[in-house]
């Protein structure tokens, strides 16, 4: 498994560490699939195996480790060394308070000389084991030459003991204003012991936070079942398959066989699953026997459970209803779409937005500033301070290098991104990169096409018109006896309509497509032809009085057909397809979010206004080819707009990679998903409004994010610096510096956290 930085995915590596840039906790690059499980050992939870067997250091048996499970080793080990430090430090700083605030109640017996040795063993152990983590990644970063947060700490709590140390081992070498009556220097254990303790505390804070920005992850590889019930046969015969044929073969199967339950990972493709009443799908298939309604909304984020009978298509972890179904196996392990979420949402996650550049080039030379300052400081203070000046100049140093907070920079932005991709994963909304997530607040214009976005992508068989010497029977037949041999969804509403009626529908030889225009073939012995009226121009057909009374039915938002048979017009057949019941509230929620939305349709324009003018759309394409919605959404770029473009068919792909943003409905191609920058899992508009909100709260909340970030810095090394003690005499202890620079990045991710509420 390889290890990467949330806040710099460059950064790779095969076991656990910290970041050489950031400093911060390298966390794994791809989690366990559902159903996966790993071997770590516990003694040393870096080695990692994908078998059992014994650890390599210390011979202790691997034990298992699933996708759900959480690893703690770093929070574990930070609030060990914070709580240890915590009581370590605590009675130092007392010590400090009382001499400093309160030096008539020190008993006489307990000398300044005394009291600096228990400072020192007291707070020895807070900065050089509790503050251990802090100093290695300071050291690693000065070696990478990336200089980070935990340079400025090291560097200050370094100085303030190592000064503290230097001043009670030799006093003697300070100016003899800098030493009390007892011959002692002011020491600053207390400093160095407080603030690494708030350090500690600023990192358990941290990376609890953190652990909250991933939990959409967690929650998605939580899904997944443990077990799954298979159904084994001693039957000889072939695996059933759904469909027609299956009641049969399927009984034989079933004869004499046996059910049990096996872990997940153990499942393969094409076998056969029982999932009883209230359990998971344990993993994607189709159901071969049993009616049931599933609860999807924990992939879709649909609350209204979905029937589903026989043939239908599971997805794995959504939950069974009240029925019993049997069901085959298609996609398992990494195959999955719950594991296919799990790792655009990881990948998403790590993509940086072309935001963050400015926080990067910032946070580039943030760190030797603030090391400069903090030197221009000491020089200021100790050439023009008040006496002691060598001691206030080391304090206000010290604060300055303590209180800048380059990680709040850096974090504004991934953490973001984490939380806002999670949330979009948990409402089916899926982001394939931060780079398409901060676009998509720019979109205005929204094409789409009808069937199947505005539509149900269902259509359905509503007029036979037959002309002069023709039945309408007769035109059906041979209409949807033409249709079966295509794949265009309108024919299956033909045929469909046609066998719902009891018409017996005859052979087609000679079968002919015209993309964009309609079929052609021979049936019953006679040419017939069925499309628009660019094929009849083709075929050199004469309309007759078919385009006039197509118009009518155009107008009440049809698609028609038109019907030739041995060369003549023979009749018109009108196909609808139902809008969607969410569409017009999609619509007018995208309306007010300032999108325009522009519909692709190949319909004929009559029947397209006609739908348009329903839903209240701005603006119609008609009569397009599918290689044209390309050139379209170019058309559209140049003319200045921000482009979002929806699809779901392998013809789309072209217009979605075009587009500023490509959005591929869930219900469509792999093809289509892997050119667009956001994927549906439920193909409808509503899941868009729902992506254009939730990227306009991200890089709302990104902004905030770098705004205080700046802000804090802005207002912060100055205060550190002493600017305000010639005016208010007022002077920043090193230990609230320290405070504030952990709370800095606190406040930052608790920002981000609250992504996870906004109203979509």
């Amino acid at each position: 498994m390889m290890y990467t930085c949330p806040m710099h995915p460059e950064i790779r590596q095969s076991a656990p560490g910290s970041c050489p840039k950031c400093g911060m906790a390298l966390e794994p690059e791809t989690p366990l699939m559902p159903g996966a499980v790993e071997y770590t050992c516990p003694m040393h939870p870096e080695i990692v195996r994908a078998a059992p067997g014994s650890c390599p250091k210390c011979g202790m048996a691997l034990e298992p480790r699933n996708a759900a499970a959480e690893d703690h080793a770093e929070l574990d080990d930070m609030t060990r060394r914070f709580w240890i430090s915590t009581a370590l430090a605590l009675p130092v700083f007392v010590m400090a308070m009382v001499t400093d605030l309160l030096p008539q109640v020190m008993p006489a017996s307990v000398s300044m000389p005394a009291l600096q040795w228990i400072e020192f063993i007291l707070a020895t152990p807070v900065v050089l084991w509790g503050g251990w983590p802090i100093f290695r990644r300071g050291y690693e970063s000065v070696v990478n030459r990336s200089l980070n947060m935990f340079t400025l700490i090291a560097l200050g709590v370094g100085v303030a003991w190592s000064y503290s140390v230097v001043a009670m081992l030799l006093p003697g070498i300070f100016p003899p204003v800098m030493r009390s009556m007892m011959g002692t220097v002011p020491v600053y254990f207390e400093a160095a012991a407080v603030i690494m303790a708030l350090v500690l505390l600023g990192q358990v804070m941290e990376l609890r936070a953190r652990s909250q920005t991933s939990a959409a992850i967690k929650l998605l590889l939580g899904l997944a079942p443990k077990t799954a019930r298979i159904v084994r046969s001693p039957h000889p015969n072939p695996l059933p398959q759904a469909g027609e044929g299956a009641n049969e073969s399927l009984r034989e199967f079933l004869l004499n066989s046996k059910e049990e339950d096996i872990p997940l990972e153990q499942v393969q493709p094409n076998d056969v699953l029982r999932v009883r009443p209230g359990e998971k799908v344990p993993v994607d298939g189709v159901v071969l026997e049993g009616t049931s309604a599933l609860d999807e909304s924990m992939v879709t984020g649909e609350s209204i459970p979905v029937e589903k009978t026989a043939g239908a298509r599971l997805i794995g972890a959504t939950v069974n209803g009240t029925g019993s179904l049997l069901m085959r196996a298609e996609r398992v392990g990494a195959e999955t779409l719950l594991a296919q979420i799990v790792h655009m949402v990881s990948e998403a996650q790590r993509s940086r937005a072309p935001i963050q550049r400015l926080a990067d080039v910032t946070a580039g030379y943030f760190v030797p500033v603030v090391v400069l300052a903090a030197l221009a400081t000491l020089a200021v203070w100790g050439i023009w301070g008040p006496e002691p000046r060598l001691a206030h100049a080391v304090v206000n140093a010290v604060a300055v290098l303590i209180i800048a907070c380059p990680c709040a920079l850096g974090l504004a932005t991934p953490m973001s991104i984490m939380v806002g991709t999670g949330r979009g994963a948990t409402l089916g909304v899926l982001i394939k990169n931060a780079e398409s997530l901060e676009t998509l607040e720019k979109v205005n214009t929204l094409v789409v096409d009808k069937t199947g976005t505005l539509t149900e992508g269902r259509p359905k068989l509503t007029t036979v018109v037959p002309l002069a010497k023709f039945e309408a029977d007769e035109v059906l037949r041979l209409g949807a006896s033409l249709e079966r041999a295509s794949e265009h969804p309108l024919a299956a509403a033909i045929v469909n309509g046609a066998q719902e009626k009891g018409i017996t529908l005859t052979a087609v030889s000679e079968f002919r497509s015209f993309t964009g225009k309609g079929v052609a073939g021979t049936v019953e012995g006679r040419a017939v032809a069925l499309g628009n009226l660019k094929l009849f121009e083709e075929l050199a057909i004469e309309p007759g009085e078919l385009p006039s009374r197509a118009e009518t039915l155009r107008g009440d938002g049809q698609t028609v057909m038109l019907l030739a048979i041995d060369g003549k017009a023979a009749g018109l057949i009108g196909v609808a397809d139902p809008v969607k019941a969410s569409t017009p509230e999609a619509i007018r929620a995208l309306h007010e979010e300032g999108v325009q939305v522009i519909m692709l349709t190949g319909d004929n324009r009559v029947t397209a206004e006609a739908v348009a003018k329903k839903l209240g759309i701005d603006r119609i394409e008609a009569e397009v080819l599918p290689e044209q919605k390309a050139s379209i959404v170019k058309q559209l770029q140049a003319q200045g707009h921000i482009v979002a473009m929806a699809g779901d068919g392998i013809n789309d792909a072209p217009a979605l990679a075009q587009a500023q943003v490509g959005i591929a409905m869930g219900t469509g191609t792999d093809v289509a998903m892997e050119s667009a920058g956001v994927t549906l899992i439920k193909g409808d508009l509503t899941g868009i409004v729902r992506a254009v909100r939730l990227s306009r709260a991200t890089m709302k909340n990104i902004r905030q994010n770098l705004f205080f970030a700046f802000i804090y810095n802005v207002l912060g090394i100055p205060i550190a610096a002493g600017v305000l003690y010639p005016f208010f005499g007022l002077l920043l202890s090193p230990i609230i510096a320290a405070a504030a620079m952990s709370f800095s990045s606190v406040s930052v991710i608790s920002n981000a956290l609250r992504l996870r509420n906004a109203k979509l």
